[in-house]
């Protein structure tokens, strides 16, 4: 989906952080153009991607009054992130005004074990879907396989992701023990596809190929380990770094001038920072003319270890 000029600039409009979130989630490139399996935006046959001005109305009629998606927010609270951008697609889906939600995170179970969930499964014009949604950060390593990019944690690769995709997310609507729970819910078949948003970072002071099927457009950022740090501050000085907590991953960091941190908070927080410490995302913000910060470059900052050690 393309925003009416840009996800930029929709998000110079927009003040609160869920909505801002929100906004993200819905706009954002994918982080994939060529994939083994089916990506399918979510509100693909939505009017909404016919007119995504009406998308960008209806956000800042969100913006100016959260309410509504601060109280969906507070009837699941959730501490990870990819479960907190699903509730964000959730909310958008259910208030699409031609998308039916039939179901989000639908158990699959044999014998009483759980096989996994479905994410969604929606009803438009285009028919009857099984989506599964995934928010990811890799870092990439020295290569364009897509074996090369890790998570944060470093367990996590591109390609374990897109192949519990194909081989245990997307088929698992078409089991046989999966086809109770849809009948029960008036299903008929299902397509199945998923939806893969997030960013790709860059090592430096060295670089590395994006991986292969990656969109030229996509969500990125740079990691380096902390015994770099000096050196890559120096390239930028009197910039205004500071870290962002991990539900605050997603839309480009905000930041009130109360909320700036000072040199001297930077320099205290690096001190602390334990050496085997895990994975930091690192927001530099600039002022606009309005007073606020805005993040205009992020970075993972790792520990030297990484990544042998998470």
């Amino acid at each position: 989906m393309t925003a009416p000029d840009s996800l930029h600039d929709l998000l110079l409009g927009l003040r609160t952080p869920a909505v801002r979130d929100l906004a993200w989630a819905l706009f954002s490139p994918p982080m994939l153009g060529e994939t083994p399996k089916v990506q399918r935006h979510p509100l693909q046959a939505s009017c909404w991607t016919r007119q995504p001005q009406r998308l960008a109305d209806w956000l800042v009629q969100q913006d100016n009054d959260a309410g509504a998606l601060h109280a969906w927010l507070a009837t699941k609270p959730v501490r990870r992130l990819g479960l907190y951008y699903e509730r964000l697609w959730q909310f958008a889906l259910h208030a699409a005004p031609d998308v039916e939600v039939v179901a989000a995170n639908l158990p699959i179970r044999q014998n009483g074990q759980t096989l996994g969930e479905l994410d969604l499964l929606l009803r438009d014009e285009e028919g009857e879907h099984h989506l599964e949604l995934a928010v990811k950060f890799y870092l990439g390593t020295d290569g364009s396989d897509t074996a090369d990019w890790l998570g944060p944690g470093s367990h996590d690769r591109l390609d374990l992701k897109l192949s519990h995709l194909a081989q245990h997310q997307l088929p698992l609507s078409s089991r046989r023990e999966a086809r109770g729970a849809l009948n029960d819910l008036q299903l008929g078949e299902t397509r199945s596809a998923f939806w893969l948003g997030g960013y790709l970072f860059y090592p430096w002071p060295d670089d590395s190929p994006a991986p292969r099927g990656a969109t030229s457009e996509h969500c990125r950022g740079r990691w380096l380990h902390q015994r770099d740090w000096n050196d890559f501050a120096a390239t930028k000085p009197g910039a205004h770094w500071q870290p962002l907590p991990r539900l605050a991953w997603l839309a480009p960091a905000l930041v009130s001038a109360d909320g700036v941190w000072s040199d001297e908070m930077l320099q205290q927080w690096l001190n602390t920072l334990r050496p085997e410490a895990q994975a930091q995302l690192l927001v530099r913000l600039e002022e606009d003319h309005a007073g606020n910060w805005r993040e205009v470059e992020r970075l993972f900052l790792v520990n030297d270890q990484w990544p042998t050690r998470s």
